[in-house]
């Protein structure tokens, strides 16, 4: 980063214009209000301030500069795309991403074979493998 600059907190998401998410699971949680830019609701999503579940993405309404935190991204059970031209979507990297950075110690996404097609082994077994 340059010396000065401060990162945009939107570098920690994945846009897809003029696309909303609908939660047909009831128990998936959304939470709105009123912001004026896309930056303030990536830094309120990022921080998780104010919500009741770990934001995994949200929809900015450019119309009604209104946004919507989403506890489920395009990958979760229960949800299906919709196309609308008033928003935005804005899903964290770290959940929709299928690759392992480093030790993987971070890995949210949802790879769960190896390679050539093994199930991978649950973090909290240490059969047949010592973590």
């Amino acid at each position: 980063e340059g010396k000065g600059k401060k990162r945009s907190p939107l570098h920690d998401f994945k846009k897809t214009g003029e696309l909303m998410l609908i939660k047909v699971n009831k128990t998936l949680e959304v939470k709105t209000k009123l912001l004026n830019t896309t930056e303030q609701c990536a830094k309120r999503c990022s921080r998780n301030k104010g919500l009741s579940f770990t934001c995994k993405a949200f929809a900015y309404d450019r119309v009604t500069k209104r946004c919507h935190w989403l506890s489920f991204n395009s990958l979760t059970n229960g949800v299906r795309k919709k196309q609308d031209h008033a928003f935005d979507l804005y899903e964290k990297k770290d959940y929709v991403r299928n690759c392992i950075i480093g030790k993987g110690a971070d890995y949210k996404g949802t790879i769960s074979v190896t390679k050539s097609g093994i199930q991978c082994q649950a973090w909290n077994s240490m059969i047949p493998h010592e973590h």
